[in-house]
């Protein structure tokens, strides 16, 4: 396997449309990369140019020791597997594994060794006679990673491979690929707009915006500790709840005003945000962080009364959705909660997982 380097990597479609701009990343040898953000961002774009299905504007792109910028992408030595898979409906499960090994020659008794070992990876040994049309959409998509996996490529990428699944088929394939990961040790570079894909699945995830990396980092590392607003909000489902405020300091207390309701935050963090005492932040905080009163440990802020305006029971959690003088703000709690819309419950914000941005910038202050 190998290791896949890009340096100010561009990709202009016109001077006015620039789909990835400057990106620069090191993906280690048999690291398993999430590239993620909305659609637009520019991954899938970058995942072509690595792939060598698109051309570069500028930078380069490096697979192991080779520049490759200029190489086609049959000499690449990459496989990707697609979001609609790309099966040939004509051909079986096994001519379809095959076909690429014939492309290029390989003996019939390799071809036989290799697709015969990938089937039993993904286990479809039993399908190698079907045809695509008498496949479910699971099993298509084990019959695409299995044309990957008989290439023996250095380097693994994934376009959008399970978008076309239902949702329990998803979490049963996701739970199949990190599997193949561990098992054949490669690198892999997997594309998604999902954000739960990307916490569990990569070893690294990078969120992409408007052709720009935002953010490199384990999944937690992230979702603790964003570097800017958009990463918050993207990352996290239910999304991090933002509001405006104020930063204050009240007999020697920095607090976030918040419409009068009045956040106060830890001496420690107090400090690190010294710089912008009177001057408006946006104040973020998690879903999970939002709490009955009473409940937890923690440094808590001052009881708030919030009205139940939506409330979605999803059996081990419930989701709230609330309104506390005219700002808006979700909560998972505990779903033995016994509360019904347009109640007013107590509930208080855990000041110690709070976080705020620079309302110009939306650059993390804390």
């Amino acid at each position: 396997m190998a290791q896949v380097v890009l340096r100010d990597l561009v990709k202009k479609f016109s001077e006015e449309v620039i789909a990835v701009n400057s990106v620069n990343l090191d993906i280690q040898d048999k690291e398993f990369i999430v590239l993620v953000g909305p659609s637009g961002c520019g991954k899938t774009t970058t995942l072509r140019m690595v792939a060598g299905l698109e051309d570069i504007s500028g930078g380069e792109i490096r697979i192991g020791d080779r520049l490759v910028n200029d190489v086609p992408p049959k000499d690449r030595n990459i496989a990707m597997v697609f979001q609609n898979y790309a099966l040939y409906p004509h051909m079986t499960v096994f001519k379809n594994m095959a076909f690429s090994l014939k492309l290029r020659r390989t003996p019939r008794a390799e071809i036989e060794q290799r697709v015969k070992a990938a089937a039993d990876i993904l286990g479809i040994g039993e399908l190698l006679d079907r045809k695509p049309k008498q496949l479910s959409g699971g099993q298509r998509q084990r019959v695409a990673v299995g044309r990957a996996i008989v290439r023996q490529p250095e380097v693994f990428l994934f376009d959008e491979p399970l978008s076309n699944l239902d949702a329990k088929l998803r979490v049963n394939m996701r739970a199949e690929l990190i599997k193949l990961h561990d098992r054949l040790d490669a690198t892999m570079i997997y594309v998604t707009h999902d954000q739960v894909e990307a916490m569990t699945m990569g070893d690294r995830i990078v969120v992409m915006r408007n052709g720009f990396i935002q953010q490199v980092g384990s999944p937690m590392e992230v979702y603790n500790q964003p570097q800017n607003q958009f990463v918050a909000g993207f990352i996290g489902s239910p999304p991090m709840n933002f509001l405006e405020g104020m930063l204050v300091q009240d007999n020697g207390a920095v607090q976030v005003d918040v419409k009068g309701s009045r956040l106060t935050l830890s001496a420690d963090k107090a400090k690190q945000v010294e710089s912008y005492v009177n001057q408006p932040v946006v104040f973020g905080i998690r879903p999970e962080d939002v709490v009955p009163v009473g409940s937890g440990d923690g440094n808590f802020s001052e009881p708030l009364t919030a009205t139940v305006e939506v409330l979605e029971p999803l059996g081990a959690e419930i989701i709230l959705e609330m309104s506390c003088k005219g700002e808006n703000f979700t909560a998972r709690m505990d779903p033995t909660l016994r509360t019904r819309m347009h109640d007013e419950i107590q509930v208080s914000f855990n000041m110690d997982r709070a976080h705020l941005f620079d309302t110009k910038t939306e650059q993390t202050v804390l």
